[in-house]
């Protein structure tokens, strides 16, 4: 599953993925408890595809963030809890993105990335597939 389908609802703890479209919006489920509501168009959701870490140079995504964090990590939980104390959640940050922006990226931040992680590598939703190279290359390969 890539990060298209999965959402972060302002004022709903965890994360969502998407089930089908509405008229007035869209129905979501819970990764947490698999329930599902309803969600207006008038609600803040992010998609976590559209979601980056601000570096020093650029902004990175949140799925080469996540990549950074499995690759330490070998594919586990996390080593730091998101209620560690901010010095150790910015120094595990800091292994991860050596170049984020200290100004920019809060240390509640910081806990949100690692709560995510932690949720997607429970329910084995990091193995993100990257849609875009494919797409690439059947257009090159149609020309």
């Amino acid at each position: 599953m890539s990060l298209e389908k999965v959402l972060a609802i302002a004022g709903k703890p965890g994360l969502f993925k998407l089930i089908a479209q509405t008229r007035g919006g869209f129905i979501a489920e819970s990764l947490v408890d698999k329930k599902r509501l309803s969600v207006s168009v008038q609600q803040n959701v992010s998609v976590l595809s559209e979601i980056a870490i601000y570096t020093l140079t650029e902004e990175v995504p949140l799925k080469k963030v996540f990549e950074n964090i499995k690759k330490k990590e070998d594919g586990k939980q996390t080593s730091v809890k998101p209620k560690d104390s901010n010095d150790k959640l910015e120094e595990y940050f800091f292994e991860i993105l050596p170049e984020y922006d200290e100004d920019r990226v809060y240390v509640s931040d910081i806990k949100k990335v690692i709560q995510w992680y932690n949720l997607l590598q429970a329910h084995n939703m990091l193995d993100l597939e990257d849609d875009a190279p494919e797409k690439e290359t059947s257009n090159k390969e149609e020309a």
